[in-house]
């Protein structure tokens, strides 16, 4: 929404006329004279000195009929016209699928020439592809939704416009953490090994789901995964088959490539060292899975070419937009009773005590 200076007008015209008849009581009051005293001749004033009040007391007329004036002009009711041209904007709605899944602590992207793991580099291209950063558009508009998956899904945030709410809830994803007792030893390790699983297809699952249920006219899942499906309960393609009878268009990125990649490690004392392991990226899977639905795939190896993704993606999902406008117009009017009521106070005080004069 824009706004620019549309004019002045006034609600009632008609008032201005009484500045008409200000002007014939003015004239008439001054051709018909005022009483006073006379003297039969005022040589005995001729030289006196003019005081502050004698010079004060002429304003006081000037004053009334500038008050009079001013309270015409308020009766008119000045408005000042504010055109305002407003979007409205058709949003879509966006569920976002992100892996967290253990194969995201991978330190194979950049930052700043520091290593980051591609969940980091992910979270960060995310924020500024909805908010609108970094050379992308923002998606201001448009519902959005999260889920995070490992060897399960997770509904982070629920599809809204909020997009404060939604940052929050994508900071708050991380990698699960090995759990171990006070003295080191693991706990638990096989729920930890699922939960740092790749359950692609039951994310696909719920987040088709979450789209669908949504008021908006076009609905899309982008999914984004580094690994194969080795969890869940779902196939990915079987998934993708629901999806696209109900309408959800999905758009999938794989993260990374296949290969040997460094892994932060770190010992019971607390020291990181990096080790080298195999990863596999599944691109057949995550291309079957768009193709499936009319969406696309992409693969982005470091964070240029994830940024370079969503700038694909902002360009396919448009919001649809419709112009219209209006005009606000303001009321001044009370802008003037202020003048107006000091002006009146200022001659009726005065007129009454300092600068009383015989009638």
């Amino acid at each position: 929404m824009s706004g620019t200076l549309a004019g002045l007008r006034f609600g009632e015209p008609r008032a201005l006329l009484g500045l008409l008849l200000l002007v014939v009581i003015a004239l008439w009051l001054a051709r018909r004279g005022r009483g006073a005293l006379r003297f039969s001749s005022q040589a005995l004033f001729d030289g006196a000195p003019v005081t502050f009040a004698q010079r004060l007391a002429g304003w006081l007329a000037r004053g009334r009929w500038l008050a009079l004036g001013l309270l015409v002009i308020a009766l008119a009711r000045p408005q000042r016209g504010l055109e305002e041209h407003r979007l409205r904007a058709d949003g879509i709605a966006i569920v976002m699928a992100i892996d967290r899944s253990g194969s995201m602590r991978a330190l194979d992207f950049e930052q700043d020439g520091q290593r980051q793991d591609r969940l980091t580099v992910v979270k960060q291209v995310f924020r500024d592809f909805v908010a609108g950063r970094d050379g992308l558009g923002g998606r201001p508009d448009d519902l959005i939704g999260l889920v995070s998956f490992g060897g399960w899904p997770e509904e982070r945030c629920p599809l809204t416009l909020d997009h404060g709410a939604l940052q929050d809830a994508l900071a708050a994803v991380e990698i699960p953490e090995p759990w171990a007792d006070a003295r080191g030893r693991p706990v638990a390790d096989e729920l930890y090994q699922e939960s740092v699983a790749t359950a692609i297809g039951d994310a696909l699952a719920m987040s088709v789901e979450r789209a669908q249920a949504a008021p908006a006219k076009s609905k899309v899942v982008i999914l984004l995964s580094d690994g194969e499906n080795t969890a869940g309960v779902l196939d990915p393609v079987e998934a993708a088959e629901a999806a696209r009878d109900l309408g959800v268009r999905v758009h999938t990125i794989g993260v990374g490539t296949t290969g040997r990649v460094p892994f932060p490690q770190r010992d019971r004392f607390g020291q990181v060292s990096y080790v080298a392991m195999d990863v596999q990226l599944d691109e057949k899977t995550l291309r079957a899975v768009a193709e499936t639905t009319g969406g696309r795939y992409w693969n982005a190896q470091d964070r240029t070419a994830l940024t370079h993704v969503y700038e694909q993606i902002d360009s396919l999902e448009k919001t649809a937009v419709e112009a219209g406008g209006y005009v606000e117009w303001r009321e001044l009017y009370r802008w003037l009773l202020l003048p107006v009521g000091l002006l009146l106070l200022f001659e009726s005080v005065l007129g009454a005590t300092r600068l009383r004069t015989l009638p």
